[in-house]
């Protein structure tokens, strides 16, 4: 059973607002002596937005995608299982976290009992790939078989180690973001991890009469789990929002003393994004997708998109312009909305908690991909694609589409693709938006570049393509910030467009300022989130309806398209859908388009406060004359017409309204559109109610109708 969340029921469609009367005060009048006084009646919002802050969120806000269990441990992938080998390494100063007391280092880790030194590989092993309380029951082996609705998976992890590395840990962590100057005197800090991490291991598998007959010995990855901090990860936690500044960073947070016995180097180091934190936090490693992964480190399913399918980061630098020289900021791309962007940091507490170890908070339940990423890692199923060009002759184009984290089933949809075809002037992009400037506008997504082209090379560096999908908060997808629609650009690599990487570009739905505190120095100063913080697009999701605190729609005139939110529903297991549509703005197809209001039913809602109208509406136009040319067969979700509505009301005292600006009908199929009428106390007996239908693709397909409210047809019937 499927439950229309913009259908005619009543009691959905309000709710009571408490601003006439506080509750439990009493009055004398009409509601008689000693009664409360009834609240107002308001329209409801059919899909309200109600973002919430990755702060905010805990393990309760997962929520499991029915009828999967993609977390299964024997379950195994249908077409492509890799094969990992795990090779876990301590250093000479730095212990694994995971054998230290509870709470006892430097960074209060870790968050339970100690285990022996022998059993870290494996307890890394079972943290990744086995459902336990250490993991919140969440694997790599399910994201994987979630994105990729089981073919793709995690078939082997054979575990290695521990092997003591040859050199000190910052010996390897202060080899990078110009910390060389940070490192002791008498040490050079330019080991690599990875170099003697591997030779370790290699010469284990020999000394055991191991064959290893490639650079990773026939498996697909090797991953390095190395004791400690991922820098990423501590950076700004254990600097700038700990320290006011570099100097008041204590001798504890600096070199230990048998680095420093003289005391004479500084407590701080350079670090990635800023000129300071303190020198234990930039003694760690940065992870990366060689693949290295600290103990600290919950990103290794983002580390796998960049190994396996060569997808980059699409994120940007909200830090910029605190460098010396400053540069400009620039908005992020996808932000928590995608795993190859910030989305990798969601989970539990945000990215500000990915310091814990076990690292089961704030980046261990990452973001979904998009279209554009499943595309480029071959596991995009149920795409619908539409040309651009096409839209013109063929008319608009309405589909329902599915939440991404669940299978819509044969002939369902997960998401529509638009290519931007067309001809093409030279030196342009299919995409027709204006050049802007980059450097002086965060906003600018499509700064002019220079094209290369010769024998074998094609830089393409506009956009390519739109496309929408719905996110709906479970599976993976839980601690994202909403649910709604997501609207992106897209392009087959990154390139500087919109950063120093970017490849998808999501449509803000509120552009403005989100207004977030990110963070309180010492001092109580607070820091808020920057314009090109990862945050600012928490609230970037399109919702259905009128008044959600989002928008519905979205026209893109550059590139002469028309996208729409036309309804949702959620069905009896919490499957969400929403009704889209595109349109072009520059052809509507050849068949004739009409529209036919019936007689409106009165219902009443609250006595002598509020009623409804319902109008049946009626497409009185035909199908598609066209339904060739777009790359996907779209013939059955070509005839359809989309209707704006509008209402008003005659008689002074009397208010009108719709929770709804769009409905779509199929030629010959009628729809309800229901019209709440309210009433002042001291309002007339009566009004009129009209009801405007028209054609977004024909405008002169229109209709007025009339609906008569009187004081008694508020009653409620009985």
């Amino acid at each position: 059973m499927r439950i229309r969340l913009s259908g005619t029921s009543v009691a959905r469609r309000w709710r009571l607002g408490l601003a006439a009367a506080a509750v439990g005060t009493l009055v004398v009048g009409m509601a008689g002596a000693g009664q409360a006084a009834p609240p107002d009646f308001e329209v409801q919002p059919i899909d309200p937005q109600n973002w919430k802050n990755q702060y905010d969120m805990t393990w309760d806000d997962w929520t499991d995608i029915p009828g999967t269990e993609w977390n299964d441990p024997d379950a195994l992938p249908s077409e492509r299982g890799l094969r990992i080998a795990l090779v876990a390494v301590d250093f000479p100063d730095q212990p694994f976290v995971m054998t230290q007391e509870k709470n006892s280092d430097l960074f209060g880790n870790p968050q339970i009992d100690p285990i022996p030194r022998a059993e870290v590989p494996q307890f890394y092993h079972d943290f990744y790939m086995v459902p336990n309380e250490h993991n919140q029951g969440r694997t790599i082996q399910e994201y994987w078989m979630e994105q990729s609705r089981g073919r793709l998976g995690v078939e082997t992890m054979d575990v290695f180690g521990a092997y003591e590395m040859p050199r000190n840990l910052f010996e390897y962590g202060l080899n990078e973001w110009d910390q060389e100057p940070a490192c002791p005197e008498g040490f050079s800090c330019d080991g690599d991890l990875e170099d003697d991490a591997d030779a370790l291991w290699k010469a284990d598998l020999a000394a055991n009469g191991i064959p290893c007959p490639d650079n990773r010995c026939g498996y697909d990855v090797l991953l390095r789990v190395y004791a400690g901090y991922d820098e990423t990860s501590i950076w700004q936690e254990y600097g700038e929002m700990m320290f006011n500044t570099k100097e008041d960073i204590p001798e504890e947070w600096g070199p230990p003393e048998w680095l420093d016995p003289d005391n004479e180097m500084p407590n701080w180091a350079p670090t990635r994004y800023v000129e300071w934190t303190s020198w234990q936090a930039a003694a760690q490693q940065w992870g990366l997708s060689s693949i290295r992964q600290a103990e600290s480190s919950g990103t290794i399913t983002h580390e796998m998109g960049h190994f396996f399918f060569s997808i980059g980061d699409n994120n940007n630098n909200p830090f910029t312009n605190r460098l010396s020289p400053p540069q400009p900021f620039h908005r992020v791309g996808s932000a928590p909305w995608d795993m190859m962007d910030r989305g990798s940091f969601n989970g539990p507490g945000g990215h500000h908690m990915r310091w814990v170890i076990p690292p089961n908070m704030g980046g261990w339940s990452p973001s979904g991909l998009m279209v554009r990423n499943k595309m480029v890692a071959g596991i995009a199923d149920n795409l619908v694609e539409l040309s651009r060009e096409n839209l013109a002759t063929t008319g608009v184009v309405v589909d329902e589409v599915t939440a991404r984290a669940v299978d819509p089933g044969d002939g369902g949809t997960s998401g529509i693709r638009v290519r931007l075809d067309g001809p093409i002037a030279p030196g342009q992009f299919p995409d027709r938006t204006p050049n802007c400037d980059y450097d002086l506008d965060p906003f600018c997504h499509n700064e002019p570049v220079d094209v290369q082209s010769g024998p074998g090379v094609n830089l393409q560096t506009g956009w390519d393509d739109y496309t929408l999908e719905v996110v709906d908060r479970m599976g993976f997808d839980s601690f994202n910030p909403d649910s709604g629609v997501i609207i992106a650009k897209n392009k087959p690599r990154g390139t500087n467009t919109c950063g120093y990487s970017c490849f998808n570009w999501v449509i803000d739905a509120n552009p403005d300022d989100i207004g977030l505190v990110d963070f309180y120095k010492p001092d109580g100063t607070p820091v808020m989130a920057t314009i090109a913080d990862h945050r600012q697009l928490n609230d970037a999701a399109f919702h259905a309806g009128l008044d959600s605190g989002s928008e519905y729609e979205y026209v893109d005139e550059a590139n002469r398209l028309h996208f729409y939110v036309i309804d949702i529903e959620r069905d009896d297991e919490g499957v969400l859908t929403y009704t889209l549509a595109v349109r072009s703005l520059d052809g509507d197809g050849a068949q004739e388009r009409g529209v036919e209001l019936g007689e409106a039913e009165v219902t009443g809602i609250r006595t002598s406060q509020a009623a409804q109208c319902t109008f049946p509406l009626t497409n009185t136009g035909e199908g598609a004359a066209t339904t060739a040319g777009h790359p996907t067969d779209v013939g059955d979700k070509l005839d359809n017409d989309v209707y704006r509505l509008s209402a008003d009301s005659s008689a002074k005292g009397w208010t009108a309204e719709l929770d709804n600006a769009l409905t779509t009908a199929r030629a010959g199929e009628t729809v309800e559109v229901p019209v709440y009428v309210t009433r002042e106390p001291s309002a007339a007996r009566n009004t009129t109610v009209t009801l405007t239908a028209t054609s977004e693709s024909d405008p002169s397909a229109t209709q007025q109708l009339t609906c008569t409210v009187a004081v008694k047809d508020t009653n409620p019937r009985r």
